[in-house]
């Protein structure tokens, strides 16, 4: 494995706080409707934030990501309480989508570098990289939806899950075959995933009727 320069792990980090933020704002919106009061705002921000990284690594039975970075804990918090009491402009279109494109981002982001990591722990090779990958990337989500009684994720056309999984077995396929290009690998997969699901938030890309079951 190549290790990863400073400038590249800075770049990391602030794409993961970005994508922290956009979370914990999408998660206070989503479940506004529902007439919730601040306190229950934070938790849906906090548990969409950090509810995926949180499974994985209970899975892989390792220190929790936020026990030694907690700024993850206190970015989610913070971006949900100002979600919360700024709706009105957090709401406006341009805004909003931003959060989606930042929400892209992060997912990609999040998804190879789960996979990474578990290839690097060499656990459950080769398929626990790929599911992994994207249990971090929207296991926060789908908890929130659960918990707000939404249709989660995996219920719907949006492609959200759709380009978590092509990323990820791409990066699972790809990463054997050129050894000592791990970063470059990473930055492909990312980038491929950032694409389909910013051309889903751009152009309202979705999947086909004939994919789901039981849709007439």
């Amino acid at each position: 494995m190549q290790n990863i320069s400073p400038g590249l792990q800075a770049f990391e980090f602030w794409i993961a706080m970005a994508g922290t933020v956009a979370f914990a704002v999408t998660a206070v919106l989503a479940v506004m409707p529902r007439g919730i009061d601040p306190f229950g705002a934070v938790v849906m921000g906090i548990i969409t934030a950090v509810g995926g990284g949180t499974v994985r690594d209970m899975i892989l039975d390792v220190p929790v990501f936020w026990g030694s970075d907690v700024s993850y804990i206190w970015v989610a918090l913070v971006a949900s309480i100002a979600a919360y009491y700024g709706q009105q402009f957090v709401a406006r279109k341009h805004v909003y989508d931003l959060m989606l494109y930042l929400d892209g981002a992060a997912v990609a982001m999040f998804a190879i570098q789960a996979a990474s990591k578990v290839i690097r722990l060499d656990f459950g090779l080769p398929l626990a990289p790929i599911l992994l990958g994207i249990i971090t990337a929207i296991g926060g989500g789908l908890m929130r939806d659960v918990l707000a009684g939404n249709k989660t994720l995996l219920m719907k056309k949006e492609l959200y899950a759709v380009p978590v999984t092509l990323g990820t077995v791409v990066y699972v396929i790809a990463l054997p075959l050129l050894p000592g290009q791990e970063i470059t690998v990473s930055i492909l997969c990312a980038l491929m995933i950032f694409g389909i699901r910013a051309a889903a938030i751009r152009w309202g890309v979705s999947l086909p009727d004939w994919m789901i079951v039981g849709k007439r």
